[in-house]
C-alpha cells in the first residue's frame, strides 16, 4: 500500500448542501477502505457536514482542520471555510446555499491551482443558484477552462465507455451555429490526447456523431454534416488520426457499434448524455479532459427530491474519487515516459 504521507489528496467541494452531495460525499468514506487509496478534504464546514451525518444515521468520523496541510490521511478531513450555521432547507434550491456552493468550489479550484491538493472531485451544484455577480458561469467546467491552463473538453466516461462534446451546456437553438470545424478538430485532439496520457490508449481510435437525423441524407435534412463535419474528419484522417464518422447518432448506440471504438465524440449535451446515462447510469463519471490539473464529478444532479432520505447511491461519486486517482497516476507515468524517451534521444545524439 502506498505511504500514508504521500497519499494522493482529493480535494472535495461539497456543492448544492440541500441536495445529495453531502450525502454521496460522507457514505462514499463511510468505508474505510477508501482511505487506503487517499487523502480525502472537504472543502464546506464539519458543522455542515455534522448536521447531515447525524440526520442521515451515518457512522464516520470528522476530522474539522483550518489548513490543508493539516489534512490526516484516514480521517474524512473537513477544511472549515465557515464557522457560521449553514441555512440548509434539503430539497429546495436557494440562492443562498448556491453561494456556500460556490465559495467551496472556487476554495478547492484555488487549492488545486497551488498544488495544495492533488486531484478535485465536485459534488453537484444547482446551475440557477449559483449566479451571482462575482459567478457568471453555466457550470464547473467553463470555470475550470478560465482558471486552468489547456483546452476543456466535457468528457463522461466509464471503463468501456467515454463520450466528449463538441458544445455542453448550450441551449438547443445555438448549437448548429456552434458546430464548426476548427471546433470539431480541437475537441478530437483533445480527446485523443486525454486517451493517451490519462487512459493509457497507444492509438486512439475516435467515431464522430453526425449532427442532423441520418447525418443530413445527402443535405436534405441539414448541410452541417457535409460541408463542416465531414472536411474535418478528412483532414484528421490526413493527419493520421484514427478518426471515422460521421455516424447516425439514433442507430450508432444501440447496434453497439461504440463498442468498436475507445471514444466518441457528441455534437451536443443531449446527443451524447442521453446514451451515456442510460448505459451508465450509476457509475458514470463526468471528467474535465485537457487542462492541467483533472478534475471529475458524478454523473448525477442535486436531485433535491431524494435530499435528506437516505436513499442516495454514492457509486457514481465513489467512481469519480477512483477515476481521479487513476488519471493522476497515469498522467505521471505518461509524463516519466516522455522524459524517459527525451532523455534516451539525448544520450544517442
Amino acid at each position: 500500500m502506498k505511504n500514508k504521507k504521500n497519499k494522493i489528496k482529493v480535494g472535495i467541494s461539497v456543492g448544492d448542501l440541500n441536495g445529495i452531495g453531502a450525502e454521496v460525499i460522507l457514505k462514499t468514506f463511510q468505508n474505510n477502505k477508501m482511505f487506503d487509496f487517499c487523502t480525502p478534504i472537504v472543502f464546506a464546514s464539519t458543522k455542515a457536514l455534522s448536521y447531515q451525518k447525524k440526520l442521515l444515521n451515518l457512522r464516520i468520523d470528522l476530522h474539522g482542520i483550518t489548513q490543508v496541510h493539516q489534512a490526516f490521511p484516514n480521517k474524512l478531513n473537513v477544511l472549515n471555510l465557515w464557522r457560521e450555521p449553514v441555512p440548509m432547507e434539503l430539497g429546495k434550491p436557494t440562492e443562498e446555499i448556491g453561494r456556500y456552493a460556490v465559495d467551496s468550489f472556487v476554495k478547492a479550484v484555488e487549492a488545486l491551482k497551488t498544488g495544495e491538493i492533488d486531484v478535485l472531485v465536485t459534488a453537484p451544484f444547482n446551475k440557477k443558484t449559483i449566479q451571482s455577480d462575482v459567478f457568471e458561469f453555466p457550470g464547473h467546467t467553463d470555470y475550470l477552462a478560465q482558471e486552468l491552463e489547456g483546452k476543456a473538453l466535457m468528457f463522461m466516461i466509464t471503463d468501456d465507455l467515454k463520450i466528449g462534446l463538441v458544445t455542453d451546456h448550450l441551449p438547443l437553438k445555438y448549437v448548429a451555429q456552434q458546430v464548426t470545424g476548427e471546433k470539431i478538430i480541437d475537441k478530437v485532439k483533445t480527446m485523443h490526447q486525454s486517451l493517451k496520457q490519462d487512459f493509457g490508449i497507444d492509438k486512439p481510435m475516435i467515431a464522430v456523431l453526425g449532427l442532423n437525423p441520418h447525418c443530413g441524407d445527402g443535405g436534405i435534412i441539414g448541410k452541417e454534416d457535409d460541408e463542416i463535419i465531414r472536411p474535418a474528419i478528412k483532414k484528421l484522417q490526413n493527419e493520421d488520426y484514427l478518426i471515422y464518422g460521421p455516424y447516425a447518432a439514433d442507430s450508432f448506440f444501440g447496434s453497439d457499434n461504440y463498442t468498436k471504438f475507445d471514444a466518441v465524440l457528441a455534437m451536443y449535451h443531449d446527443q451524447g448524455l442521453i446514451p451515456f446515462k442510460t448505459l451508465s447510469f450509476g457509475r458514470g463519471v463526468n471528467y474535465t479532459a485537457g487542462l492541467s490539473k483533472v478534475r471529475t464529478s458524478p454523473d448525477h444532479g442535486t436531485a433535491y427530491e431524494i435530499a435528506g432520505k437516505n436513499v442516495a447511491d454514492p457509486g457514481s461519486f465513489r467512481e469519480a474519487v477512483f477515476n481521479a486517482i487513476n488519471i493522476f497516476r497515469k498522467r505521471k507515468e505518461y509524463q516519466e515516459l516522455i522524459e524517459n524517451s527525451l532523455e534516451s534521444t539525448i544520450d544517442i545524439k
